[in-house]
């Protein structure tokens, strides 16, 4: 297989911007109209998401160790969607068959081999993965709203029970369809960790033009009920070795969810034992009403354990830290050894990861989300999930 020979046609395909997709799934509904309906109804959003993320994994296809646990996230994540086998032989057929409209002479017998071999490695992994974890897991999980809470003008907290329970760790995130916004997905990461019995709970801000995030702040009411998908990412979660860390929380907006989430279990854990690592939080927001959860970090400054540094950029009123959350932390500094987690917009988590490498903090030591997309160097992030979910915009 000529994996040079799938990256440098995809990347002449990325060249011709939306005549791809829009042929792609043009080829598609015709050929299988009874998918349009997996689709959300307005495509704007979903645009070159799921044609671009295909090419790019099946274009990298030689990279398949690396990507094995993405894959396979992928294939799980994806029952929620009703997908089937036969879905993803439609979808492939689609996918060659654009590639052999837009390549034209360069679509020879050996690269449509390729190609179609790079992509039934591909699927058959992400098949694979669904087909064990139906053995485990529903396809999605029925959450009944329990609460909606508006702390500000944009941001609502929601509580959420998922029957039956849905297991996470701190960290995690679960993708969420509201009945208000149908087929659109958006993820959202618990804020909590896990309770005896069995809620979650999710902060949410609007973000300007979002449909689902639109939906969750302005509609949701208790009584209503979301569809949720299993837990994804293990980038925010603790494994065995880190949780006697030492810890540095940077979070922006309603990215404080996951970070809360650990904060929790450590106060929970410090309760019952005595023992807790040193955690400093800091918590950036554009004015100071947005900083929807001060109360509660101000009320944990009483745990020997806790730090706790509230920014804020857009208000020169505010008698607190002003300016960029990042440029807090760099001022604070680290301590040797300290783990760093950072969430928020993709924008903030550059930023900061960028500073704290200045600052000499290992990029192992620097812990992010990772939404992984692919192009011709491999890995990118950190970025959305790219199948047919809405965009997460600039607050979790």
């Amino acid at each position: 297989m000529d994996t040079a020979a799938l990256k440098h046609t995809w990347s002449l395909a990325e060249t011709l911007g939306d005549e791809v997709p829009l042929f792609f799934y043009s080829h598609l509904f015709y050929t299988h109209p009874e998918l349009r309906a997996m689709f959300p109804v307005a495509m704007a959003t979903q645009r070159d998401r799921l044609v671009g993320a295909l090419g790019r994994i099946v274009s990298n296809v030689d990279q398949l160790d690396e990507l094995t646990a993405f894959i396979g996230q992928l294939g799980r994540d994806h029952r929620r969607f009703e997908v089937i086998a036969e879905h993803y032989d439609a979808v492939g057929l689609s996918l060659l068959t654009t590639l052999q409209h837009f390549l034209g002479d360069l679509w020879t017998a050996e690269l449509a081999e390729d190609w179609a071999g790079a992509y039934g490695v591909i699927a058959t992994a992400m098949v694979q993965a669904a087909e064990e974890s139906e053995l485990s897991s529903p396809a999605s999980w029925a959450g009944q709203v329990t609460a909606v809470e508006r702390r500000s003008m944009d941001i609502a907290i929601v509580h959420v029970r998922p029957e039956p329970d849905l297991p996470f760790e701190p960290g995690q995130s679960f993708a969420v369809e509201t009945p208000y916004a149908p087929r659109l997905w958006r993820y959202f990461s618990a804020a909590n960790a896990p309770r005896q019995d069995g809620t979650i709970e999710f902060h949410v801000q609007l973000v300007p033009g979002g449909q689902v995030s639109g939906a969750v702040v302005r509609r949701l009411k208790a009584g209503d009920v979301l569809r949720l998908g299993s837990a994804v990412g293990q980038e925010l979660t603790l494994g065995d070795a880190d949780r006697g860390r030492d810890l540095v929380m940077v979070a922006g907006g309603t990215g404080l969810a996951p970070l809360r989430a650990h904060l929790e279990r450590i106060d929970l854990q410090w309760q019952t034992t005595g023992d807790a690592p040193r955690v400093h939080l800091f918590h950036g927001a554009r004015v100071p009403w947005n900083l929807y959860e001060n109360r509660l970090m101000q009320s944990l400054t009483g745990r020997p354990w806790f730090s706790y540094t509230p920014v804020v950029s857009d208000d020169p009123s505010y008698p607190g830290r002003k300016g960029f959350v990042s440029d807090a932390v760099v001022e604070a500094g680290v301590s040797p050894g300290a783990l760093a987690m950072i969430c928020g917009s993709p924008s903030m988590v550059r930023h900061t990861a960028s500073r704290l490498r200045e600052l000499g903090v290992p990029s192992p030591d620097i812990r992010f989300e990772l939404f992984a997309t692919l192009d011709e160097d491999g890995l990118r992030d950190p970025q959305p999930s790219p199948l047919v979910e809405e965009p997460m915009g600039s607050a979790r």
